[in-house]
């Protein structure tokens, strides 16, 4: 039996989560923390994704950590758009500035979590034997880290090469005059298509679901602009907090039905040409009317159509049977232009899906292709599939995957009834997915970090959601999303990527700045919703008003 080694706080996860997590509770509230991360090194998501042309939708000089003012004025971004070595040198930079690294077991998992209701402690065992116990444990294994390959039958048959665009080989693959596979054409597939078509002999695209996507526009920094923006720092990241992305940007103009239609014409190529997601914000009911959402959803059909040489092609690429935005929106760098290549051919396998994987290649009804290598760009089971991934045993042993086995529940996406002392950061429940990632993960960790001086300051032990302030927060969740196009589309917003799964929309759409003020009036009220005690007390009825917003 290995020996228990004592801590006051456990962190899975060695991504921005984990770090700043470990930065606050470590440095500013003076706690001992333990770190476990299954890579070899710091950047979680970033860490892993690392196929051509990997790159990050929000902004590069909001896609940063806002705790320092040092941190902020001495890293130099280069571009718009960072993109993933930039992105993990920042990781490594951060990590190496702050001194995190002796607080971070590499290369270990963590394969189960306990909590033991006499020491009001849980106890963590690693994959490596290693056991650790902590009066509190905090998730930090990202939204999309459970990277999925389908099982196909014949996978194990495949002669060539595979990959995974989320566990991309550390020193690349050369596609040089190979036949390629690339199946999935979701986020990561449309960033890395055009740069494996540059390389490779011949690219074939097998689509299931045809993807809306938006040009990036990206383009290298110039000294002045980032000159100016770091000197309205400030007033910038504090737009960013309550901004419903969690990034500043240009107010909607109305409703799509405000305005002409030649005005509106005009309105929508300024967005396209300009670049990024702000496309979507243009009107304010694009989001929640289908009339008002087909009118921008049109706007870029078409322009797949004037992109596309070969009109069979272009149709082929169209998307119509999901709202624009329902599905995560991706942006690009000449992914459309791609299909115009004379190496590239793309596959519809929506009505004549992959049927095997072959020795040679694949099947698609009656067709074998031939490969030398696949790289399935076919997602995460995203949001639970981490956390469901670890065997975290609450009160009476009960399993989280278990309790959440028709669906994730949680208080505010931070907390679960019935596993006291366990936070999870940017949980289903939170904004996460739907909005700038740092600005959730930092006001995630800043609340965590508050609740933990709260209970130090009173003297408890043990905090818990409460069931009926869970229950009022799901409801919270799934009426905000009904009353959205987001149901509409069958995303891995819903877990509709994996067989089996709940259709649950996940994240909480009403924004991070709305969601901010939730949280801060939770805690402004004793942290409403959540029943304390300190070692010595009874636990109590747990009759405190729930949480209704």
């Amino acid at each position: 039996m290995a020996e228990v080694q004592r801590c006051d706080a456990v962190v899975i996860g060695a991504g921005f989560a984990g770090m700043y997590a470990l930065h606050r509770l470590r440095d500013d509230l003076g706690m001992r923390v333990r770190v476990f991360e299954r890579g070899s090194g710091v950047g979680g998501t970033w860490y892993w994704n690392r196929y051509p042309g990997a790159r990050c939708d929000v902004e590069s000089m909001f896609y940063s950590y806002s705790f320092s003012e040092e941190l902020e004025q001495e890293w130099e971004w280069t571009e718009r758009f960072p993109a993933q070595p930039e992105i993990l040198a920042y990781a490594e930079h951060v990590a190496d500035r702050f001194d995190l690294l002796e607080d971070i077991t590499f290369e270990t998992s963590i394969v189960s979590a306990d909590f033991d209701e006499k020491s009001r402690e849980w106890t963590v065992r690693a994959d490596s034997g290693e056991l650790v116990a902590a009066p509190f444990l905090i998730t930090a294994v990202g939204c999309l880290s459970s990277s999925r390959i389908p099982p196909f039958p014949g996978l194990d048959s495949f002669r060539g090469q595979i990959f995974h665009t989320g566990q991309w080989p550390h020193e690349g693959v050369d596609f040089s005059g190979k036949k390629v596979a690339v199946i999935g054409t979701g986020s990561s597939g449309i960033q890395a298509i055009p740069k494996i078509a540059e390389q490779a002999g011949h690219l074939t695209v097998f689509q299931r679901t045809p993807a809306f996507s938006l040009p990036a526009r990206n383009r290298p920094l110039t000294a002045a602009e980032v000159a100016e923006f770091k000197a309205s720092y400030p007033e910038h990241r504090a737009e960013a907090r309550v901004a419903p992305s969690g990034v500043p940007g240009i107010p909607p103009v109305g409703s799509a039905f405000s305005v002409s239609d030649e005005r509106r014409e005009e309105l929508l190529t300024e967005r396209w040409i300009r670049g990024g997601t702000s496309f979507l914000s243009l009107f304010n009911d694009t989001s929640v009317d289908i009339e008002a959402n087909n009118l921008s959803a049109e706007y870029v059909r078409e322009r797949i159509r004037d992109i596309i040489d070969d009109p069979d092609t272009a149709q082929k690429l169209l998307p119509y049977d999901y709202p624009i935005g329902a599905k995560r929106i991706c942006l690009d760098t000449d992914y459309f232009a791609t299909y115009n290549r004379d190496n590239v051919d793309l596959v519809s396998v929506r009505e004549t899906p992959i049927e095997e994987i072959t020795p040679r290649g694949l099947r698609v009804g009656d067709t074998e292709y031939e490969f030398d290598v696949i790289v399935f760009a076919t997602g995460y089971d995203a949001m639970t599939g981490p956390l469901n991934a670890i065997d975290i045993r609450g009160t009476e042993g009960v399993l989280l995957r278990d309790k959440w086995a028709a669906g994730p529940r949680t208080y505010l996406g931070i907390a679960t009834a019935g596993f006291p002392n366990l936070f999870m950061l940017t949980a289903p429940g939170s904004p996460s997915v739907l909005v700038n990632m740092i600005i959730s993960i930092e006001q995630h960790v800043d609340w965590v970090a508050d609740l933990l001086v709260y209970l130090r300051e009173h003297g408890y032990t043990r905090v818990e959601a409460l069931l009926d302030a869970e229950d009022s927060w799901v409801e919270t969740v799934n009426e905000a999303a009904s009353h959205t196009l987001f149901p509409r589309g069958n995303s891995w917003y819903l877990g509709a990527n994996i067989p089996g799964k709940p259709r649950v929309f996940m994240p909480f759409v009403g924004g991070a700045g709305r969601y901010r003020k939730i949280c801060d009036g939770v805690a402004s009220a004793d942290y409403r919703g959540f029943t304390m005690s300190a070692a010595a007390d009874v636990q109590p009825d747990a009759a405190e008003v729930p949480v209704r917003n």
